[in-house]
């Protein structure tokens, strides 16, 4: 996860928070292969027939960031974390769009387990980011564990190295926000 420009990064990323817009190109020129790497993380869990490639993906996650004025931004972890966060938005807002337009239709019943394999439909991304959300409220931190290992495809380590804690809490967290979601998923 840290590379080895990770001072320029994070010294883009703090011009950028204040005020600096050009710095923008330059900071999407470092960060896109991680970018890209992450899209193709969150796109690996999708149904076969996703009409989303990863190039949009990071794009259009990429065009939400720079138009975040509230975050104070610290370093590359931080704002890959946020990317993978933003991804995950995107790709719940095309479910969202494409199961509004065909007005209802079934909803599978997806236990977390069989949710770690490839999203069969768009209901079944729904189900799963809004389960997700129901865990925010009651449990964030082990909501962004979630977020960062499953959505992000970040290892342990990786997901420590975002949420600023020791691998051994990232694994408790991984395994108590599991266990919650495979039984709400179960229980709808």
């Amino acid at each position: 996860m840290t590379a080895p420009d990770e001072p320029d990064v994070t010294a883009l990323l703090r011009d950028w928070c204040h005020g600096n817009q050009a710095v923008r190109e330059q900071l999407f020129e470092l960060v896109y292969d991680s970018l890209r790497k992450l899209a193709r993380a969150h796109l690996r869990r999708e149904r076969a027939d996703h009409t989303l490639q990863p190039t949009a993906l990071v794009h259009e996650a990429y065009l939400r960031l720079v138009d975040q004025n509230r975050i104070e931004w610290q370093n590359r972890a931080q704002f890959l974390g946020i990317a993978s966060q933003m991804m995950r938005r995107i790709l719940v807002d095309h479910a969202r769009a494409k199961h509004a337009d065909r007005r209802g239709g079934g909803v599978a019943n997806v236990t977390f387990e069989d949710a770690l394999k490839p999203i069969e439909t768009d209901d079944d991304l729904i189900r799963i980011h809004d389960a997700l959300e129901t865990l925010a409220k009651i449990d964030p931190k082990g909501a962004k564990v979630i977020e960062l290992r499953y959505f992000g495809g970040l290892t342990i380590e990786e997901a420590a190295e975002v949420t600023g804690t020791s691998s051994s809490t990232v694994k408790r967290e991984w395994m108590a926000a599991r266990a919650w979601l495979f039984r709400e998923l179960n229980r709808q």
